[in-house]
């Protein structure tokens, strides 16, 4: 065998496990936790407070670099996870009402008990608008431990703890919307809801385009920002209009494959190393035919993941994980030991409970290779809630710092104890899959 040809292979084999995506997350945290807290503590605030963009007389989209990222780039991610969510709603492990049943439940335990038990805990009526800080389920950081635990995870269970994160997120995105966003304005998100309509029945009709998409999703985006509603929502909602249905079937493309191949091998130019007319002429008949057979989708999910997972997240990481540790700022312990009770107990006892509950009622449906330490450790890596945490208390104490920091380090140490709970949970009290 070539060892040429086997140092590559593993080589593209590393590259495509996809916990190299939770790796970069973790060191991209580690960066920014370092570099906001060294003497260049300075430069890191600064590039993340430039502000870019353009403005008009009528017009204005001219917002801090972090800002790009948290309402642009993120939004990305939402759109990937919802074509993860369309594929396995309609076509994979949540297309019954029992299977979907399953997470819905459980993000709905996760996400009431642990506001319900802030709302208990806190004792600072200037800390209580901090409720919707535990509400949310980090996907990536939950989703990389996952992975990093290989065979002892089930496809299933991981399906399980993207939907209901997802889930947690979009009412995160709700809460924000109705509680900690500013004025709504009706005639911007009416006009939004119209376009996404518009792209909607354009998916019923089967017709799809990249570039109406694009350039459509764009303006709701805009509109969505302008409108007061957090504009990640409409990466998820744009999500849902990309269909799933291939233009031709399999036999169809085989039957017109076999067709462009032999006229390939007819058009063959004797002895000469490039391609006749007629043989790119077939390249280009086959390029269409092979659009028509991709699943627009299934085509834009494979595109996307490595972007996300090895761009998107890791840099919203290193725009976001720069707590400073070392402030002149007292911290208030009681919010910080809130913000971690509710993540570390409120998460895994809301999502256990709740799924126990339903299980016992006959109301949902779970996988038989998910056991109840499958789900105890998740509603554990359920309590990291750094992405959507952070968004909701930068939003919930702006402008009051000192709140502002002790949630944040609340959200750094409750993530970090969730994450090694649910760590050593799905590590020792689970089996290998065979």
């Amino acid at each position: 065998m070539n060892k040429e040809n086997t140092g590559t292979s593993l080589f593209q084999k590393f590259v495509l496990i996809e916990s190299l995506g939770g790796i970069l997350l973790v060191v991209t945290t580690l960066i920014a936790l370092f570099w906001a807290n060294s003497p260049f503590a300075a430069s890191y605030s600064d590039l993340w407070n430039y502000r870019i963009g353009f403005k008009t007389e009528g017009f204005e989209l001219y917002k801090p670099l972090l800002l790009w990222i948290n309402d642009g780039f993120m939004t990305i991610f939402f759109f990937l996870i919802g074509l993860e969510i369309k594929r396995e709603v309609l076509i994979g492990e949540l297309n019954t009402l029992k299977k979907i049943a399953f997470p819905l439940f459980g993000a709905v335990g996760g996400m009431l008990v642990p506001v319900a038990l802030f709302i208990i805990l806190n004792q600072n009526e200037a800390t209580f608008k901090g409720w919707g800080i535990p509400m949310a389920t980090d996907i990536a950081f939950s989703l990389a431990i996952l992975n990093a635990l290989g065979k002892r995870i089930p496809l299933s269970l991981k399906i399980f703890l993207t939907a209901f994160a997802i889930v947690d997120d979009l009412g995160a995105v709700l809460v924000i919307a109705f509680f900690y966003s500013g004025t709504i304005n009706l005639t911007l998100l009416s006009a939004a809801i119209v376009l996404l309509l518009f792209l909607y029945l354009l998916s019923y009709k089967q017709y799809f385009s990249k570039f109406i998409l694009i350039t459509v999703g764009l303006v709701i985006w805009t509109l969505f920002l302008k409108s007061g509603i957090h504009p990640t929502l409409a990466g998820v909602l744009l999500a849902f209009s990309v269909p799933i249905r291939q233009k031709i079937d399999t036999p169809a493309f085989i039957e017109n494959l076999t067709a462009i191949t032999s006229n390939i091998k007819k058009a063959a130019v004797a002895k000469k190393p490039i391609l006749s007319k007629e043989q790119i002429h077939q390249i280009d008949d086959l390029q269409d035919w092979t659009g028509r057979y991709q699943s627009p989708l299934q085509q834009m999910e494979h595109s996307l993941h490595g972007w996300v997972a090895y761009l998107t997240i890791p840099l919203f990481a290193l725009a976001n994980a720069g707590i400073t540790m070392l402030s002149d700022l007292n911290l208030d312990t009681g919010l910080v030991v809130n913000i971690v009770v509710c993540l570390l107990l409120g998460k895994s006892i809301g999502i256990t409970l709740t799924v126990y509950l339903v299980k016992k009622l006959g109301l949902v449906q779970i996988p038989k290779d998910i056991t109840f330490a499958h789900i105890i450790g998740t509603s554990f890596l359920a309590g990291i809630g750094f992405t959507m945490a952070i968004f909701v208390s930068n939003l919930a104490f702006e402008g009051d710092p000192t709140y502002n920091l002790s949630a944040k380090m609340g959200i750094l140490i409750g993530s970090l104890i969730a994450a090694i709970f649910g760590y050593l949970t799905l590590r020792f009290k689970t089996k290998k899959i065979p």
